[in-house]
């Protein structure tokens, strides 16, 4: 490929653990999304030409940016020796729960992969990408990883080598995500878990779980919603978002399926039948964040069929 090649990746914002999923399901949403540029330089290795959007907020060391290292394991794993700059466009909010730092290490790792044409295979990016996570979240969980580079509504039951599930959307199924203007780091937000759980709480999330995965097949939308239930992680969660309940019930009684935290917040997000429905369940859900919080911004979007691509 040409030296003065820029090849540029488009990856999608994500939901993560959709209430009963915790670190195994997550869907793609058409937009927003990061952006990342890739194209060789003279300089060795891997280097950070420009970061949009961030308000210069992120590090531009590569070896401290979760693009950075992304793109960098994609390189050593492909054994690729020429130099290569990326330039980063945040369209995602940080620490938003939003799958941020998923979205810039799978638009580096697409990016890079296109530029010297490796056409590395799906276990190598997404193996890459999570290193990038890793940086970013504080862990290497797939759950935004995964739709972000695939798309769809995905279980992912083992990060490596990966096995990943494309779960069936119902027709008509739409996401609304809130995110008010509020940031939670996902590391502190998982120290909140814990690593352990009662059994009893572990089995109720097991049942929700099967329910969900079955409604998503059968496209009932009563199971889905009464499934979206998170008895792991928002319970210990949710003191982070001011008014969290209230938002939830403004949710339910504008028409939502379900209602529950996207990722680690403080993001949250509604599942609806129809896109008309979604109108009206994010004018009720922005009302309550304004009550509660403050200024929000709200999404409303089909669940997103593709994942990161070339633009």
């Amino acid at each position: 490929m040409a030296s003065n090649v820029r090849v540029t990746a488009f990856a999608p914002a994500t939901v993560s653990n959709v209430g009963c999923g915790f670190d195994v399901l997550g869907f793609a949403l058409d937009a927003p999304g990061d952006r990342v540029s890739a194209a060789f330089t003279a300089a060795p290795g891997v280097t950070i030409e420009r970061i949009d959007g961030d308000h210069g907020r992120l590090p531009r060391e590569a070896e401290r940016n979760t693009a950075g290292v992304a793109a960098l394991a994609l390189v050593a794993a492909i054994g690729e020796r020429r130099g290569i700059a990326l330039t980063i466009e945040k369209g995602l909010p940080l620490a938003s729960g939003l799958g941020g730092s998923a979205a810039s290490a799978v638009a580096a790792v697409v990016a890079v992969d296109a530029l010297v044409g490796a056409n590395a295979p799906l276990a190598t990016l997404m193996a890459c990408a999570l290193e990038g996570e890793r940086l970013g979240a504080g862990s290497a969980h797939p759950d935004n990883v995964a739709p972000a580079l695939c798309g769809g509504f995905v279980l992912v039951r083992q990060p490596s080598p990966p096995d990943i599930v494309r779960l069936p959307v119902p027709d008509g199924l739409t996401a609304v995500v809130v995110h008010p203007d509020l940031e939670i780091e996902t590391a502190r937000a998982r120290a909140l878990v814990g690593d352990s759980v009662p059994l009893a709480t572990a089995i109720r999330q097991w049942a929700n779980m099967g329910a969900l995965v079955d409604a998503l097949h059968r496209s009932d939308f009563e199971l889905i919603g009464r499934a979206l239930e998170d008895a792991v992680a928002e319970p210990r969660r949710a003191a982070l978002i001011p008014g969290l309940t209230a938002i939830k019930r403004a949710a339910m009684n504008a028409g939502a399926l379900g209602c529950s935290l996207s990722g680690s917040g403080p993001s949250v997000f509604a599942l609806c039948r129809r896109p008309q429905d979604a109108r009206a369940v994010a004018v009720a859900m922005t009302a309550a964040v304004r009550q509660s919080i403050g200024a929000s911004r709200a999404y409303i979007s089909r669940v997103g069929q593709r994942g990161a691509r070339l633009v």
